[in-house]
């Protein structure tokens, strides 16, 4: 038992900007990211941080009400914080996953701080010293910071893939559809692959085709610089199905996201590739736990991106660090983002790569100004409908997507 036991827990909801509102299957990101920032105090005076998707008083209350649960909570305990938060029985009625992940973050800051040592380096110790990303292209709409900016196009969508590639150093391309017909993104997607020769590529449409839509688009892009097919159709059944029909590995973030589904698709084969998400699976640890029984079970591993501050950056990289079988550039949205709340701002690419951080802890420290700042945004401008999409008022989304049933192939037009 340590000396250092958890004595407060705060939550901050905080809105950063984003270049321009990002499209995607299921709605949009209406040009900002909404977090929450959890610190974990604990009685001998470290604070550890920790961040997990959305915000607002339920979002708040979710996190700090848990230190009824934690107060003495020796942060060293990590299997028991895990039953203490999420006991499989009450998380049928109370999902606390994304909360616990949070929570364990700031407790892997606070050991590596008192240890004076990287979290990567008491996770098994690095295998690497930085991690590779690919970049994230969206269908956009034009946005406060580049107005006269829209990706709709397959010309537009290759000049904002080619002058990434130019500023970050990109290897790997992951193009988000799901938003228009998928004759159009494939045409884009094409495009992206004769503009980019050499470089690896990935489509995810969020599971918005229809089975025939993806064997067609499947089959078209066979002879392409494939990394995988990443959620084309939803479902365990459906995504085995197509690997029927379709010589392209296939790969999740939605329907294997805890150890019961992965158990699940190693008895059934629907998916190569598992998409591991430092949030979605509840912390570091269990991503490590799950890579490793992909790598038993010959399931390739990549990073999930859902969209993320520093903090919950700095985990995906001390994640990737250690993760032997980690056979993928990772997802990231984070060059979307126009600012962060760490200090020293927004982390550096660099050929298509951020290192990984190296001081204790997580090695990212808050700045305080920016959290009052955008906190304050968060105040001014509350949250958004992830799954509406501010150019279709009235719009919501089907699986498949209804988007597929305009007969005249017409691409919608920007808001307003």
């Amino acid at each position: 038992m340590s000396d250092t036991r958890i004595a407060r827990i705060r939550a901050t909801p905080v809105t950063v900007p984003l270049q321009a509102p990002l499209r995607h299957s299921n709605g949009a990101h209406w040009g900002r990211f909404v977090r929450t920032i959890v610190e974990v105090e604990t009685d001998d005076g470290y604070v550890g941080l920790g961040e997990f998707g959305g915000g607002g008083e339920a979002a708040t209350q979710s996190a700090e009400d848990l230190i009824s649960y934690l107060k003495g909570h020796d942060v060293f305990r990590l299997e028991a914080l895990r039953f203490a938060i999420c006991n499989p029985t009450a998380s049928l009625y109370n999902n606390r996953t994304q909360v616990h992940a949070a929570i364990e973050f700031a407790c892997l800051d606070i050991i590596g701080q008192k240890l004076g040592i990287p979290v990567s380096e008491f996770l098994g110790g690095r295998l690497r010293d930085q991690v590779e990303f690919a970049s994230y292209l969206f269908f956009r709409y034009p946005g406060p910071a580049a107005p006269e900016r829209e990706e709709r196009t397959p010309e537009q969508l290759v000049a904002h893939a080619l002058e990434l590639k130019a500023q970050h150093g990109f290897r790997a391309h992951k193009l988000k559809g799901g938003v228009y017909p998928p004759r159009h993104e494939l045409a884009c997607y094409q495009a992206l692959a004769a503009a980019l020769p050499g470089d690896r590529l990935r489509y995810d449409p969020n599971c918005a085709l229809s089975l025939g839509d993806a064997i067609e688009f499947g089959r078209a892009i066979e002879g392409l610089n494939n990394d995988y097919f990443e959620d084309p159709v939803f479902g365990m059944p459906q995504l085995a199905r197509l690997r029927e029909f379709v010589r392209i590995p296939t790969a999740t973030n939605t329907v294997v996201v805890n150890f019961e589904q992965l158990a699940a698709n190693v008895a059934q084969r629907a998916v190569d590739v598992i998409l591991l998400d430092t949030t979605f699976w509840g912390g570091i640890r269990p991503c490590i736990k799950a890579a490793a029984i992909c790598d038993t079970f010959g399931l390739g591993v990549a990073v999930h991106s859902s969209g993320e501050l520093g903090i919950q950056l700095a985990t995906m990289l001390h994640m990737g660090a250690v993760v032997p079988n980690l056979g993928y550039a990772a997802d990231a949205h984070y060059h979307h983002l126009l600012d962060d709340v760490i200090v020293g701002g927004k982390m550096r690419y660099q050929d298509g790569a951020i290192a990984v951080p190296t001081g204790a802890g997580l090695g990212v420290q808050l700045d305080r100004e920016k959290l009052r700042q955008y906190h304050e945004l968060f105040r001014e401008l509350g949250g958004y409908a992830y799954d509406r999409d501010p150019g279709r008022p009235g719009w919501y989304p089907l699986v498949p997507n209804d988007r597929w049933a305009d007969p005249s192939g017409a691409l919608p037009l920007a808001p307003g």
